[in-house]
């Protein structure tokens, strides 16, 4: 991987990660279109470790109500009065829905990063899971708000933020949509989003840096992977300020048929053989 390219795929993360539109599935595309085998595990890694970048733009993006929600956490923990502000029940909701992911990721860590990686996976990924974008969308009545959020809210939502591990679905997309069913109005929910993408991406950059540290070393490269996050934080800060004014005033009408579309696309170039599944 040489420096430009590193460029162009932490810019591809910073767009795509807070977009319900699947940065995976896209990282994997471009991958792939760059020559890259997509199931090697410094590929993988790679892929994982960028993320970090696009969620540390969303800690300090919505710093202010991370330290409110954490300093309520803390306070409620040594006090019955501060267990009745709200932000006490919300900061253990996100901890409660930040854990299934985390749990089944660790169960199917081979299958998700041979098997699942399949750009015929993502294609499908694509298309099936914009269907369900299209039902919460029309579905939802919006008539919660932050301050309903429940554990059960968030452990449904975290639940199916586990579907994201399929490259394709998204991430944003799973918890956007299984907000939304919730009756939770889109602002939220993809507030809601932002926060439950914290401990989950964080703890696989992690994971992945430890394990992966010599594949990296010999293959795509640290000053590459270092660069790529950097471009991601940039990005992906401009792209959540951006998505939340979007967010308030419309539909998810224009992702969904950006999906499809690009779904469609890739299932013509694989049949065609085009380009490889792997």
């Amino acid at each position: 991987m040489n420096i430009f390219e590193a460029v162009l795929l932490g810019a591809i993360e910073g767009v795509t990660e807070f977009l319900p539109i699947s940065s995976t599935g896209h990282l994997t595309i471009a991958e792939k279109l760059l020559g890259y085998s997509i199931d090697d595990p410094d590929i993988t890694a790679f892929t994982a470790i960028i993320q970090s970048g696009a969620v540390i733009a969303t800690v300090i993006f919505l710093r202010k109500d991370l330290v409110r929600i954490i300093a309520a956490w803390f306070k409620g923990l040594f006090s019955a009065a501060g267990r009745e502000n709200p932000d006490w029940k919300y900061g253990w909701a996100i901890i409660l829905g930040s854990l299934p992911i985390g749990i089944i990721g660790l169960a199917f860590q081979d299958v998700i990063e041979t098997t699942l990686r399949s750009l015929w996976f993502v294609a499908g990924a694509l298309i099936l899971w914009s269907g369900a974008m299209w039902f919460a969308d029309h579905a939802a009545t919006q008539i919660r708000h932050e301050d309903d959020v429940t554990w059960k809210d968030t452990l449904i939502i975290g639940v199916v933020q586990s579907l994201a591990l399929i490259p394709g679905i998204s991430r944003s997309g799973a918890t956007m949509s299984a907000g939304l069913l919730r009756d939770l109005d889109r602002v939220t929910v993809t507030k809601l989003s932002f926060f439950l993408s914290i401990p989950a991406l964080l703890g696989a950059t992690v994971l992945q840096s430890v394990t992966e540290y010599d594949n990296i070393s010999g293959g795509v490269g640290w000053v590459n992977t270092l660069v790529a996050t950097a471009v991601s934080f940039i990005v992906g800060y401009l792209a959540v300020a951006w998505l939340l004014r979007f967010i308030a005033k419309h539909s998810y009408k224009v992702f969904i048929a950006y999906r499809i579309v690009l779904g469609g696309l890739l299932m013509v170039l694989l049949a065609t053989n085009t380009i490889q599944p792997q």
